[in-house]
């Protein structure tokens, strides 16, 4: 049984960078991982890209010949897609069954608030006996705003409502977040979207216009609204961060179920059974200490735990080569942390 990613997100959210250093920390901890862009407006990824879109049909393509505009385009491409379909099943069995994937989404949030292209794409492949979850993806800049966060929050409730999958919200970009401004609140009021009526004053205090008994009436709305449905919460990232990557990808597995599906065959046959065990889950440190304030610090320890880890696989290579065995398969084995390592390609 097939299983993937659908990355969506807002343009700049950080959606290839993720699905690049999630193809390198799968990679790392040996699972067959590609990368499929749906994205006809994206002539260059920094993954190598299994499948390709661009190769059906082009943005530039589709705004000479029907003389659309950025976005029509893009809404237009994924019917394209979605009525050839064939295009795509042929691509994914040549991929290859047993292969996680990773769908690069284009970042037109019409695509999935109400536009039903991307939806049906989806469920299709859902019949085909694929196993998807969504993970959206904002830039933690839209903590700064209260503003910002009240919209973000009622677009990814409104994408988890559309899409009709299992649905992970994810804050990018979290090591950036000391670098601004501070913050009304911890960190964790925001990710476990706690009661977002504390954040009306911050809000009218944002902008004069907001201060009017109609606005304050509607923000109150909204925050009833995003509290009776008590869907939305956020997980956070940054994805040169190992723990970080190991964390999330420990959600997403349970959420679509890979965790719990047979581990017969499975490259990743340690992480399954790691993943089954619930004393295995990552006690993760205080939000608010690791990335806001004492994020200096964290980043020394675990720059430190990672020269460490190096010298403890030249080691074990050196060992081996004494004993006369294979270095580099000795060097390919995990240490006690896997010896994970994700970094960003240069372009």
């Amino acid at each position: 049984m097939p299983f993937g990613q659908l990355v969506l997100g807002s343009p700049g959210a950080g959606k290839s960078t993720y699905c690049d250093g999630m193809q390198q920390f799968t990679g790392a901890i040996g699972r067959q991982c590609s990368v499929i862009n749906l994205d006809p407006a994206n002539d260059h990824t920094n993954y190598p890209c299994a499948l390709d879109i661009r190769s059906l049909v082009t943005l530039e393509e589709i705004m000479s010949d029907d003389r659309l505009g950025p976005n029509g385009g893009v809404l237009y491409a994924l019917e394209e897609l979605e009525n050839n379909m064939e295009w795509l099943e042929d691509g994914l069995k040549e991929i290859g069954e047993g292969d996680y994937v990773l769908f690069d989404c284009p970042g037109q949030v019409e695509l999935y608030t109400h536009h039903n292209s991307l939806r049906n794409i989806f469920f299709r492949l859902q019949k085909l006996g694929y196993r998807l979850v969504a993970v959206h993806l904002s830039d933690c800049f839209c903590l700064t705003q209260p503003s910002l966060f009240l919209s973000n929050t009622l677009l990814a409730l409104r994408g988890m409502l559309q899409m009709d999958l299992p649905h992970i919200n994810v804050l990018t970009k979290i090591d950036r977040l000391s670098s601004y401004d501070p913050l009304p609140f911890n960190l964790d009021f925001y990710t476990e979207v706690q009661d977002l009526s504390y954040l009306i004053p911050s809000l009218e205090a944002e902008s004069p216009a907001l201060r009017s008994d109609r606005f304050s009436r509607l923000n109150q709305a909204v925050a009833e609204l995003v509290q009776k449905f008590g869907l939305v919460s956020f997980e956070v990232l940054a994805v040169e961060n190992k723990k970080s990557m190991m964390h999330l990808l420990r959600v997403i597995d349970r959420a679509g179920g890979y965790v719990f599906g047979s581990a017969e065959g499975a490259n990743d046959t340690i992480w399954q059974v790691a993943m089954r065990n619930e004393a295995s889950l990552m006690d993760y440190q205080d939000l608010q200490d690791r990335w806001i304030d004492n994020k200096e610090e964290y980043d020394e320890i675990e720059r430190k735990e990672e020269e460490e880890q190096d010298k403890l696989r030249e080691a074990q290579a050196q060992a081996a080569q004494e004993a006369g065995l294979d270095g580099g398969m000795m060097m390919s084995q995990p240490g006690p942390d896997h010896g994970i390592r994700v970094a960003r390609k240069k372009k």
